[in-house]
């Protein structure tokens, strides 16, 4: 029987839009009321579920309990739309379904009909397809399980209005093709790319009719060095390119990358600082490949396997979809699932609100964030999101990565994803930091019980974590001799490592040690609170771990021995599976046989023996005598207690490389043959009138100085007029000391430029008071206002909305400050709460005295200067945009305010001066666009 032709079926519900503490409602009759949050809920209690836009952060914005029925817009849009980007506003869902986008929230709230009309009638046009039959199997779950209030319009929509329930919809796996293992790539030609081809490609790129930008040309003339011939073993060819701001740095290095990778016939790996870079950077590589298809076929975006949908996981998880609290989340990541690039959950199509729209928590185990993959043993192996993504890097001409990741690959000598050849490492000015984390080791009670946790799997408690035995029992009916050290090892973890609930039983009393782990915990807690200076209790704690204590060094001792007792049978099991490898002929071993092997044995590598070796390594030193004041260290170790809100919450020992860009160039820079390292700020712009030195200083930052030839340098000016379209203030009548004045000072500043704002703090509890007394203000003038550890969206979903509320207000801290694209009006003013100083550490300490030259005070001016500029950088992104820049520090040294660009002369004024030359600057901003602001 045929199904009924579609029909929108749109509910009859009242309109809420809400601001702080006020809201505009939309009666079902018509009428439009702007009301308080009081009469908001007595008015709700007498209508239908309203219709609304995010409903936790409408019941926030209003202080009202949680909806406990809503018709929310974005929970149509996930189903209706799955992997496709919308901000999570009335305005956001207007420009992503290309609706008239609303002024002010009376129009918002008249839009919202209209937004889920556009809605069904995109899955109207599923009807009659294989799709819209599943779809709407999964609707009609939903409605007898939930009663979702969206049911009867999707199955209306889809004409499946009577569609019985069908929960094998949600098993989206079935739908996804598998992956087939191919042979390994073949070796790199050798071909160089010149700088007159990197021109001409990127003159294909962007076609004829493209603004003519000569800095983005000599910028991709200059970066073709990275993509000759490598002269010498452990000599790459290294460019460091500094590109101004509005350069056109992006496509600028894709040019000469992707014509190296199609000649020589191998990839060309793209590392960025953030997931929200990579987006930016394969969102600019739909000018080299538009075709969706092709693209996929040449770009790969490459992140660690915590980032993606763990099909087994969800699997698992579908056990509760008949549940009230799971029912909808696991029906909108199943759509999300079967429509998404690359199942990755973090960053990229996955909306990042849909982790909004449920309790904390409700989506955490979708992914492998706790290193429980089974690899081949599951039985979606073959469909898995990353092996997909691995295979796919392989042959990938451009792979988009993170500086975590290729560092951590190349520690473990290359992964899953072979050794890359050649490497552009944008925003590399963060190489120092990304190096100093993947290059670091803590012997913690976290880390210890991830550990315990790894090796002996789940000891109670929900989850399917199996350890090691149930990794090592599938192979030991052909390589008995796997049992012995498997049980010895077992023995030996549940002997020294700590249990659940170890931080509770290592307090000041701590009647009961039960194991060496834990008793080495407990000396590091006292000796902290020993020795650490005394705080008001929510920041972490720290001291040196010379001298040692004596209950430090005999816990210590302890540990370490229970360790090696550990290790010693681990490696015995690791030598016994390589041997395996090694004795059998590679022609006749099935491959499933030798990707189980290689697994076992690169897991005990990775996640156990690497570890203990690091630790190992630590406690060695416990017995060795206190360094000599003022001795350079190689390391820099020292003891840690851990808090969060206040709470404490971990413990343990730490070690950083002194200059962490020792490694980075011994494992990632060295073994590569070219490397092109870019940024708008690898040089302090302090040091304009000594370039050398700035240089130098570069070189040292990037590991350059670490390698045997010299860095080819080169520096590309920023087309930006910025003495034109900017202004620099520093506000010298606010206490920063003074929550009050400092939040008085951003609600005028912020009103001044009529929204389009960005303040940056440096401490996260100043960011929540500021947060807490301007939202009223700024909502009462039609600027809404979202704060980062405040509101419950996701870093990317907050820029995303800032980016389309053009007079929406963002308050943040450095996530925000690095790497945040947005042009135009939405960011017309920034306001820095403080001089971003480097946090006083012991770390902090050893390299300011290390490694600034003698001159401690410059390394911190250095940090200071480096992030005052990257932010000054958020502020212009085009040609015609103009912006203000302002800090509210009056204590703010000249020699730190020389990081504003060249012709920026930051004015020292009375707050009532900054506001008065702001409202001037940006009155009528954006009223003509194109034109140039004078």
């Amino acid at each position: 029987m045929a199904s009924p032709a579609p029909r929108l079926l749109l509910p009859e519900a009242p309109s809420l839009v809400a601001a702080f503490g006020r809201a505009t409602l939309l009666s079902t009759e018509g009428e439009v009321r702007v009301l308080g949050a009081t009469a908001v809920a007595n008015a709700l209690a007498e209508q239908p579920a309203p219709l609304l836009v995010h409903a936790p952060a409408t019941a926030r914005r209003l202080d009202l309990p949680p909806f406990e029925e809503a018709l929310d817009l974005l929970e149509l849009f996930a189903f209706a739309c799955p992997a496709e980007p919308a901000p999570p506003t009335p305005r956001g869902l207007a420009l992503a379904l290309d609706l008239p986008v609303p002024a002010d929230d009376e129009a918002a709230a008249i839009l919202l009909p209209e937004l889920a009309g556009a809605l069904l009638r995109r899955l109207s046009r599923l009807a009659g397809t294989e799709a819209g039959r599943g779809a709407a199997a999964i609707a009609a779950h939903l409605r007898d399980t939930i009663a979702w209030p969206w049911a009867d319009s999707v199955l209306a929509a889809l004409g499946q209005p009577g569609m019985k329930a069908g929960r094998e919809a949600l098993k989206v796996w079935r739908r996804l093709p598998e992956w087939e293992e191919t042979g390994p790539p073949p070796p790199p030609a050798s071909h160089a790319v010149s700088p007159a081809d990197a021109r001409r490609r990127l003159a294909e790129m962007l076609g004829g009719s493209a603004e003519q930008r000569p800095q983005q040309a000599d910028f991709a003339s200059a970066a073709a060095a990275a993509f000759a011939p490598r002269e010498a073993e452990g000599a790459p060819q290294l460019v460091l390119a500094e590109a101004g701001t509005g350069t056109g740095k992006t496509l600028g290095y894709i040019a000469p990358a992707s014509l190296w990778a199609e000649r020589n016939g191998a990839p060309v790996w793209l590392s960025t600082f953030t997931r929200n870079l990579q987006r930016q950077i394969d969102g600019e590589l739909a000018r080299l490949f538009p075709d969706p298809e092709e693209r996929r076929s040449r770009v790969a975006i490459r992140k660690g396997r915590e980032n993606y949908l763990c099909l087994l996981n969800f699997d698992e998880s579908l056990g509760q979809a008949g549940m009230r609290s799971m029912a909808l989340p696991l029906a909108l990541v199943a759509r999300w699932a079967s429509a998404t690039r690359d199942g990755d959950i973090q960053g990229g199509d996955f909306p990042g609100w849909l982790l909004e729209l449920f309790p904390p928590g409700t989506l955490a185990g979708f992914a492998d964030r706790r290193g429980e993959c089974i690899r081949s043993a599951c039985p979606h192996y073959k469909k898995c999101f990353v092996e997909h993504s691995i295979r796919r890097a392989r042959h990938a001409r451009l792979v988009v990565a993170n500086h975590a990741l290729v560092m951590v690959q190349a520690a473990t000598g290359g992964g899953e994803d072979g050794r890359p050849t050649r490497f552009v490492f944008d925003e590399g000015h963060h190489i120092f930091d990304a190096a100093d984390n993947a290059f670091s080791a803590a012997l913690s009670g976290v880390e210890a019980l991830e550990l315990r946790r790894w090796l002996l799997g789940a000891e109670g408690g929900r989850s399917r974590a199996k350890g090691l035995r149930a990794r090592i029992e599938e192979l030991a009916g052909d390589i008995p001799d796997l049992l012995p050290p498997l049980e010895a090892a077992l023995h030996a973890a549940r002997l020294a490592l700590p249990t659940s609930g170890w931080f509770g039983r290592i307090g000041d009393e701590a009647p009961l040690i039960p194991n060496p782990a834990e008793g080495f915990l407990h000396a590091v807690r006292a000796q902290v609170l020993a020795r650490a200076p005394q705080d008001e209790g929510v920041y972490s704690l720290e001291c040196d771990l010379h001298p040692v204590g004596p209950a430090l060094a005999e816990a210590g001792d302890a540990l370490r021995l229970a360790l090696e007792g550990l290790e010693t049978p681990l490696t015995t099991l690791r030598d016994r599976l390589r041997a395996r490898l090694e004795e059998e002929d590679s022609g006749t071993m099935e491959v499933g046989e030798r990707i189980r092997l290689e697994t076992a044995m690169g897991g005990i590598e990775r996640r156990a023996l690497n570890p203990l070796a690091a630790w190992r390594g630590m406690l060695g030193t416990l017995a060795a005598p206190s360094p000599e004041p003022g001795t350079r260290p190689v390391m820099v170790d020292w003891l840690q207690l851990d808090r969060r809100d206040g709470r404490d919450w971990d413990a343990g020992l730490h070690r950083h490389w002194l200059d962490p860009t020792i490694p980075f160039a011994q494992v990632v820079a060295a073994p590569a043959h070219g490397l092109l390292v870019t940024s708008a700020t690898l040089t302090d712009a302090a040091r304009r009138n000594d370039p050398e030195a700035a240089w130098r200083e570069a070189e040292a930052r990037t590991g350059a100085v670490h390698l045997p030839s010299p860095a080819i340098r080169a520096a590309v000016p920023s087309p930006f007029d910025y003495a034109r379209s900017t202004r620099a203030f520093v506000v010298t009548d606010v206490d920063t000391r003074m929550a009050g004045q400092v939040s008085g000072a951003m609600r005028d500043l912020f009103l001044a430029a009529g929204g389009g704002a960005l303040g940056l703090f440096t401490a996260i509890r100043r960011l929540r008071e500021v947060a807490r007394r301007i939202a009223p203000k700024l909502e009462e003038a039609g600027l809404p206002l979202y704060a980062q550890h405040v509101d419950a969206m996701d870093n990317a979903t907050l820029v995303d909305v800032f980016r389309a509320e053009e007079d929406s207000c963002l308050l943040g801290t450095d996530a925000m400050r690095d790497g945040v694209d947005v042009p135009g009006r939405s960011l017309r003013l920034l306001v820095f709460d403080r001089v971003p100083w480097p946090r006083r550490t012991i770390l902090n300490r050893e390299r300011r005295l290390h490694l600034s030259g003698g001159h401690p005070q410059n390394h911190d001016d250095a940090e200071a200067r480096h992030r005052l500029r990257q932010a000054f950088g958020r502020l212009v992104r085009r040609a015609d945009d103009r912006g203000v820049f302002v800090l509210l520090d009056r204590a703010a040294p000249t020699r730190v305010l020389a990081a504003l660009p060249e012709g920026v002369v930051p004015r020292r004024v009375p707050l009532a001066e900054a506001i008065r030359e702001t409202r001037a600057l940006l009155e009528g901003y954006g009223t003509e666009p194109g034109e140039n602001p004078g």
